[in-house]
């Protein structure tokens, strides 16, 4: 064995920002936990009510979310490897995905209340508004922070806590990513 030693591995981002994550899984899981309690309680009830829902709507939702981690893996790679200055074009375009998506939530919302669906209907359409706007409140968090890492990455020279503050980010926004592909499964498919 040689003596140099390779550099130890870092877990991207700051600690805190996993314990956030942790913190938020934990409480969406218990979110779940009463999808599926209802589910099971109230088959007829939850199959008739996902039937009215527009499948559309949160596929869209879905591509948009998982495009926009795209974008955010790719900016926050290419920042930190020091690669080019166009960086900031992949926040900016997460940021598009992420306002589409509040966009097409809102239209989704306006769709179900005008046709007379609403939190009062039943316990599945409770669950679908509740659940769905908690996870819009993120969403618009999470655009707010892409916007903070869209104004990080313009800056001429990154430093290490720079990429930790994109990496932090872009865990943030992966986490938004991740809890709209169990309430979509959840709510849409099941």
């Amino acid at each position: 064995m040689s003596g140099t030693s390779r550099p130890r591995a870092q877990v991207p981002g700051e600690i805190g920002i996993w314990a956030f994550v942790t913190g938020d899984l934990i409480v969406f899981s218990v979110f779940f936990i009463l999808i599926a309690i209802g589910q099971k309680e109230m088959a007829e009830v939850f199959s008739t009510s996902r039937e009215s829902l527009n499948l559309y709507f949160g596929l869209c939702n879905t591509l948009l979310l998982l495009t926009g981690s795209w974008f955010v893996a790719i900016g926050v790679e290419r920042c930190r490897d020091g690669q080019g200055s166009d960086n900031a074009r992949w926040f900016k375009l997460a940021i598009g995905c992420g306002l589409a998506f509040v966009l097409n939530k809102i239209f989704e919302w306006e769709a179900k209340i005008g046709a007379g669906f609403t939190p009062l209907t039943n316990d599945f359409f409770m669950y679908f508004f509740i659940f769905t706007g908690i996870h819009l409140l993120h969403v618009v968090v999470g655009v707010v922070v892409l916007i903070f890492l869209l104004k990080v990455s313009q800056r001429p020279t990154l430093n290490s806590r720079d990429i930790r503050t994109l990496e932090s980010g872009g865990i943030f926004w992966h986490l938004v990513d991740l809890l709209w592909i169990m309430l979509f499964a959840l709510l849409y498919l099941l």
